[in-house]
């Protein structure tokens, strides 16, 4: 028996678990002096190379890619629509046999959406760009992430002021968690009358932990306030924020209202898959007692390499808070290719332990299929070669013409490895 990559089957109901390739697709095209606008597929010269770019993940193994669209470039102008590249993608999906997860919103909004994500219309605009989408690759493409790491956007846009619309404070995370909420569900759901019961949904957050001195007195509160927001977006749209909700004084003082609440709780979208973010390098934060960090992209906290131990315990916690299967949706660490295949190989053990104990996990991803380049390009002046990040299967190289070539390591042979190793006991058992 080979597994079926046919597009009405529930993937994550096959007893499999699947393997996963993510191409980094982080879209912010806003710009303004000293914040150069970003745009991984650009980057990474994806636009041009995205018919051997998904050959690439076809060929280690992967039935599954967490692929992004740049809505800025879709939707050009208000009302005005081009598909051209994403059709010519979105063929050789279908050519390949190659089965996208698609990642509608990776941070980025048109660049004639005013005031962005605090735009009153943003959640139609959103919904609009996601029903077209699915009715228009109907045939190729029915699974899709809404938003991706919602909770992370909200932080970034809408709390710590460093990306568009540049809100900040308890009042703009408030402000922006539920306008990107409100777009997930109208979102999922208009996909849903689009697709029917061939829609599947994959919704996607950063596992964050935090450790050290959290009962500290000058940290507890803080502590205690960041675990229950690490869950706040996802909580909306699943409509579990209610009386009893930690953060539910937080919200209503942030102009969230009790007519909010109720529209969440009557609108309800559900995950078929919960898919969690784990770095584990990055995803867990350090608290010192008597020192203070703000936390944030500019201002972190120290990290602490909370390894296999860290991504079981978020695993277990999303999958026991939702009540659904479990996917690992973005893994890496940066650095040597030793420490990748150490933190690949390591990585794919604990799933396979925590499946064997009964948690419902049905995929890994390694993220990103090749190199990327880190987000502080945004605020530098300095050539993308000097943000290089070693994450990949795949290492980008410039050549002498300013081509970025594609250089297979043997992090991609050993994901080859385990992805065709998945497939041994289906193949043993035709």
């Amino acid at each position: 028996m080979t597994r079926q990559t046919g597009q009405s089957m529930k993937w994550f109901d096959d007893g499999e678990l699947h393997f996963a390739l993510g191409i980094e697709d982080t879209f912010v095209p806003q710009s303004r002096p000293g914040e150069r606008a970003i745009d991984e597929y650009e980057l990474t010269d994806h636009y041009a190379q995205v018919e051997t770019d998904l050959a690439l993940a076809k060929g280690v193994g992967a039935d599954l890619l967490r692929w992004g669209v740049p809505w800025y470039r879709i939707a050009p102008e208000q009302g005005r629509w081009d598909w051209s590249w994403i059709d010519r993608a979105m063929a050789e999906f279908e050519r390949l046999e190659l089965r996208p997860i698609v990642d509608l919103l990776h941070y980025g909004t048109p660049l004639w959406l005013e005031n962005q994500f605090a735009n009153p219309d943003y959640p139609q605009h959103i919904a609009e760009f996601g029903a077209r989408f699915a009715d228009r690759f109907a045939a190729v493409a029915t699974d899709y992430t809404p938003v991706n790491e919602p909770m992370i956007h909200a932080l970034f846009s809408g709390e710590y002021a460093y990306w568009p619309p540049y809100l900040e404070g308890p009042r703009g995370l408030a402000s922006i968690a539920t306008s990107l909420a409100k777009g997930f569900v109208l979102t999922q759901q208009g996909i849903a009358d689009v697709l029917g019961e061939r829609a599947s949904f994959v919704h996607v957050d950063a596992g964050m932990r935090y450790v050290g001195d959290v009962d500290a007195a000058e940290h507890r509160q803080t502590v205690e306030r960041l675990r229950h927001q690490s869950y706040l977006v996802e909580d909306l749209v699943t409509g579990n924020v209610g009386p009893d909700h930690p953060l539910l004084a937080q919200l209503l003082s942030g102009g969230v209202t009790d007519t909010d609440l109720d529209w969440f709780a009557r609108n309800a979208v559900r995950p078929d898959v919960m898919g969690v973010n784990y770095y584990p390098r990055h995803s867990t934060e350090v608290f010192e007692a008597g020192v203070h960090h703000g936390g944030g992209f500019a201002d972190p906290r120290p990290f602490f390499d909370a390894g296999c131990d860290g991504l079981a315990e978020v695993l277990t916690r999303y999958a026991e808070r939702y009540g659904a299967p479990v996917m690992l949706t973005e893994t890496c660490v940066t650095g040597t290719v030793d420490e990748r295949l150490a933190w690949l190989d390591d990585s794919v053990a604990t799933l396979h332990r925590l499946r064997g104990e009964g948690l419902p996990v049905v995929g890994m991803t390694w993220w990103p299929l090749f190199d990327m380049y880190e987000w502080t390009y945004r605020h530098s002046t300095a050539p993308r070669k000097d943000h290089l990040l070693t994450m990949g299967l795949y290492d980008l190289v410039e050549s002498p013409g300013g081509t970025l070539e594609r250089h297979r390591n043997p992090v991609a042979d050993r994901f080859q490895q385990h992805a065709t190793a998945a497939l041994a006991p289906s193949s043993a058992s035709a």
